[in-house]
């Protein structure tokens, strides 16, 4: 079975080539890591992690990023002065992010799923635990891991409706990954049981929560005291993880948010801060804020002022200090953001694409608006649903309806926040659950 895996993933390294190739002479994103996804470990890693108990955690980009940075602080309190934990990302936004966060010496990039590169990693590193996040598996990884008798435990793990269907077909395929894995932390009970229907042996699966609940955006950055700024007392709304449509003739999400932002809530005065889940795609965010007076967080940060950052003069003469969008077009800021909004706009949702995490503006009570795709969260989302503590819209419509409303009826948004925020505080745990298990299955 591995040997088909590997000739399948080397033929498709093989046929994708020469895209490849093209794209790392012509962009400097494509060719950063490449040393280490090939099998190359960093002196500075080498050293740090000589002679210490190293667990290995991969967080694939900044979301799993941001969800485990509690759990990596935690987890290497446990392990003590002798132990250390070892991040690695597979995306270059989380590799900035976890470098910030963590420290440059102890953060790579994932090595391709090929033996060489894996084992090279392994005997440098001599985990005596790995640690995936969510839906994270590489059956090369978990082969060599298996091997070396290294424990591997995949914590906030959740199955997708799209991952269920796959995975029930090929469960032949699928099981046997699946039963390599030492220990699943599953976000919740169906996902514990859809994990189970793969495959994955039932002593070895329970039910951990989500680590989402435990993280805690900063309570205040440069960037929300600037956005602060331009609005200048306005209310705020924060579109954040806005995605491109994947249909024709269809618009994009930031282009359906502000639709639904100038029928329903621009007479109010409002500031729309977008905020796009692809930093590829900044520019063609940008193309649809063009025609307001906008600005990019970027200028703002790197000390300009808002005269000379919105790109052009309103109409009708008002002063250049007041913006009607402000481009998020940085990387880590968003999950603050959320402070200061008085209504969330959680992207990925209005398309096909199964949402993103409405814990970000839940913490803060903010009121939240999602579209009807939220596949990936339906757990936490049924919780707000519940509670009554989210608006969920079918079209910009209705988005326009929802803002309008949030932005009218104070006391109830205020309420609608509140039931929210008591939901995100109820969930709380799962970090410590995450610890206190990958403790046990090291010893």
């Amino acid at each position: 079975m591995m040997v088909l895996y590997s000739l399948g993933l080397t033929l498709a390294l093989m046929v994708s080539a020469p895209w490849w190739l093209l794209r790392m002479a012509t962009t400097q994103r494509y060719r950063e890591g490449l040393r280490q996804r090939l099998g190359f470990v960093p002196a500075a890693l080498r050293a740090a992690a000589a002679n210490k108990r190293v667990v290995w955690v991969h967080a694939v980009s900044v979301g799993e990023v941001l969800a485990v940075s509690r759990l990596v602080g935690e987890l290497g309190a446990a392990l003590g002065e002798g132990g250390m934990v070892v991040v690695s990302t597979t995306t270059r936004t989380g590799q900035a992010l976890a470098r910030e966060r963590f420290g440059a010496e102890r953060v790579f990039y994932m090595p391709l799923d090929f033996a060489w590169a894996v084992r090279v990693y392994l005997r440098a590193l001599r985990p005596v635990a790995v640690v995936l996040m969510e839906s994270e598996l590489w059956p090369r990884l978990l082969e060599e891991c298996g091997r070396r008798g290294v424990p591997v435990a995949v914590v906030n793990a959740r199955v997708s409706d799209r991952s269920f269907a796959r995975g029930t077909k090929l469960r032949v395929v699928w099981g046997r990954a699946l039963r390599k894995v030492s220990l699943w932390l599953a976000q919740s009970e169906e996902d514990a049981r859809r994990l189970v229907a793969m495959g994955a042996r039932a002593e070895s699966v329970r039910v951990g929560g989500n680590l989402k609940y435990d993280v805690r955006a900063a309570k205040e950055s440069r960037m929300v005291g600037l956005i602060r700024e331009v609005a200048g007392g306005r209310r705020i709304i924060v579109a954040g993880s806005t995605v491109a449509s994947t249909e024709t003739n269809v618009d994009s999400e930031e282009a359906q948010v502000v639709h639904g932002w100038m029928k329903g809530a621009l007479p109010l005065e409002t500031l729309l801060v977008l905020a796009p889940r692809h930093p590829e795609r900044f520019n063609e965010a940008w193309d649809v804020a063009y025609d307001f007076p906008a600005l990019k967080a970027t200028d703002l940060n790197r000390g300009h002022s808002n005269e000379n950052a919105v790109q052009r003069d309103y109409p009708d003469g008002k002063s250049l200090n007041s913006a009607d969008i402000v481009l998020l077009d940085t990387i880590g800021d968003l999950a603050a953001s959320y402070q200061i909004a008085d209504i969330a706009y959680v992207g990925g949702s209005m398309m096909q694409r199964g949402g993103h995490n409405p814990l970000e503006p839940a913490q803060f009570g903010v009121p939240i608006v999602m579209g009807k795709s939220y596949e990936n969260f339906r757990d936490i989302v049924g919780k707000l649903i519940e509670t009554d503590s989210i608006r969920i819209v079918n079209d910009e419509a209705e988005l326009a309806i929802a803002f309008e409303e949030l932005l009218t009826n104070r006391e109830a948004a205020k309420a609608m926040g509140e039931r929210g925020r008591k939901v995100f505080e109820a969930q709380q745990g799962a970090t410590g659950r995450a610890v206190a298990a990958v403790m046990e299955l090291i010893a």
